[in-house]
């Protein structure tokens, strides 16, 4: 029998892989109303030294932004799109 993710749970595991202080100290999923999610936690400690999750959410299906294209006006009133790395 599959494991099958039930909506409004998750799970939360151990980062093995962390090398550096603001890497999560857990990763995991969730799915919240059908959609998927990636979850960081980290461990933080209030001023009292009472330790407290931080979390963060990521969509799983989240397309990353697309560089923006360069474009120059071509003096017939619209833009073109550049092809060289001019910086300006």
């Amino acid at each position: 029998m599959a494991y099958e993710q039930r909506n409004l749970t998750g799970s939360l595991f151990k980062n093995d892989k962390k090398t550096a202080d603001n890497h999560p100290n857990a990763q995991g999923s969730c799915l919240i109303d059908g959609v998927e999610y990636y979850i960081s936690a980290w461990t933080k400690k209030d001023n009292n030294g009472n330790p407290w999750q931080s979390l963060a959410f990521k969509r799983k299906d989240a397309k990353k932004p697309e560089p923006e294209k360069k474009t120059e006006y071509n003096g017939k009133g619209g833009f073109e799109d550049m092809d060289d790395d001019s910086p300006f």
